[in-house]
């Protein structure tokens, strides 16, 4: 009987959620698609072909059991299918959300590869979720006994959060710091409310907090408390501060040139009601404005789209490939382009003019030989230089790690040549005793589920130093 509810993809068309038109949703911050119905989401998920090796679960960062909650959803056993959903994923509304699926598990789909459309795991994910927070699935989390080892998380991003989840489920207290006034990270700062709306990262938060995790807020260490003074409060310590240092380019810092973190941090503040003098003063405020996006990952996306939503005049995105090498989503640049965004490919930035800026002088591009990943590299087209107009330049180029152990004023933080905190692959253990690291190889906004997968990895390792800890106390 199972059977007969799968495999439908031969009959049954790929169909996503309905799409606001692009005319409507470039008018606010809400997210873009529309949610399934019971009926649809059944629907869609039968139509996954069950396969011996789920390349799609192969494909996900967290080896999310995705065939069994498909089954589940299409015989209408949503509440099993949460169940399965979450076992692997502590935040799955959340990677349903922004989770770049047609990278990993929808793209590796073996019905997409035999041209028949993948299914579509990220709506039905995220469907499952939804349903569940309605449903009064999703129980506060009480363990079964409370520990007395205490954990202290520096970083309230999804690695942070992630850990403290688990830790909690595990009955040892936690207190997560953060330098920002909400919990979240880039969730609630770096992603905006059109790719994730906010209210799902608050009723996160909010279960969190009533499952006994509890937030010190506005808390920059390392001014406002000192690592070794929140070290000597816990039993371990769990870094997870993510990457927030922007990439930068050289003589950027005329009036009108910013950075994507900073530009988004103020859009989502403002959607958050906060006041914000530095949007209010017009400087990363793009109404009326001709913007210009220099980057092509996830974050550029999130700025061009942005930017749409504040009525800029125009918005450009320069990028120094093609559109086959860039690393951002496609179907985000497809979002884009329906809004109205303009993208400059096998372009690259080779200088600025006027201060407050005015242009950005641009070196045309080509594609050389492959580098040892196999991209193929750009190469300057000589004397194709120009100038391209622009009021606001958004640099979005990646991020870069903080220098921890300077900022914190903390000796033996070990880090590496690319100065992330040097922690052991296996464990996250780092140079200092009891302390661990998580979301080492996070990049960005788009990599969020690695900064998940990341927390839980540590949480199990401190899970297991607390009890080492505890064996030796005894003795």
């Amino acid at each position: 009987m199972a059977g007969q509810k799968m495999l439908k993809f031969t009959t049954v068309a790929r169909d996503m959620p309905e799409k606001r038109p692009p005319n409507l949703r470039k008018q606010d911050f809400g997210e873009i698609y529309a949610e399934y119905a019971r009926e649809k989401a059944a629907e869609q998920a039968a139509r996954c072909s069950q396969c011996g090796v789920p390349y799609c679960q192969t494909h996900c960062p967290l080896h999310n059991n995705i065939p069994d909650w498909l089954r589940l959803t299409a015989e209408g056993r949503l509440e099993e299918a949460y169940e399965i959903s979450q076992a692997t994923n502590t935040f799955p509304e959340i990677c349903g959300r922004i989770c770049p699926q047609d990278r990993l598990c929808e793209g590796n789909c073996v019905i997409e590869q035999s041209g028949h459309g993948t299914v579509t795991i990220g709506s039905v994910e995220k469907y499952i979720t939804d349903t569940a927070f309605e449903e009064g699935w999703v129980k506060p989390i009480r363990p079964h006994a409370e520990r007395p080892e205490s954990v202290g998380i520096i970083g309230a991003g999804p690695g942070g959060l992630a850990a403290a989840d688990m830790l909690r489920r595990q009955g040892v207290q936690v207190t997560v710091y953060d330098r920002y006034d909400r919990g979240g990270g880039l969730l609630t700062y770096g992603i905006p409310g059109f790719k994730l709306e906010k209210d799902i990262v608050m009723q996160r938060m909010a279960q969190l907090e009533d499952g006994g995790v509890q937030f010190v807020l506005n808390c920059d260490v390392g001014e406002d408390l000192s690592f070794d003074a929140i070290r000597g409060k816990h039993d371990a310590i769990l870094i997870a501060t993510g990457v927030y240092k922007t990439r930068d380019l050289p003589d950027s810092n005329a009036d009108g040139i910013v950075s994507a973190i900073d530009y988004l941090t103020a859009s989502n503040r403002k959607s958050f009601g906060d006041d914000v003098p530095e949007f209010d003063n017009g400087e990363l405020d793009a109404k009326d404005k001709r913007v210009v996006v220099i980057g092509g990952g996830d974050t550029a996306m999130d700025c061009v789209r942005t930017a749409v939503r504040q009525g800029a005049e125009s918005v450009k995105c320069l990028y120094r490939r093609d559109r086959a090498n860039m690393p951002g989503s496609q179907r985000e640049v497809q979002n884009a382009e329906e809004e109205g965004v303009e993208f400059v490919w096998l372009s690259a930035p080779n200088g600025f003019e006027g201060d407050p800026v005015t242009g950005v002088k641009v070196q045309k591009m080509r594609l050389g030989a492959p580098d040892a990943t196999g991209r193929q590299m750009p190469e300057l087209i000589e004397g194709s230089d120009y100038v391209e107009m622009a009021d606001l330049v958004i640099k979005a180029l990646g991020f870069e790690p903080e220098e921890l152990p300077k900022l914190w004023g903390v000796d033996g933080l070990e880090v590496t040549r690319w100065g992330t905190v040097k922690a052991d692959f296996g464990t996250g253990a780092t140079s200092l005793e009891g302390v661990y690291a998580a979301g080492d190889i996070v990049r960005g906004a788009s990599l969020v589920v690695w900064a998940i997968r990341d927390g839980r990895d540590a949480a199990t390792a401190i899970l297991e130093y607390l009890g080492q800890a505890a064996t030796v106390a005894a003795e």
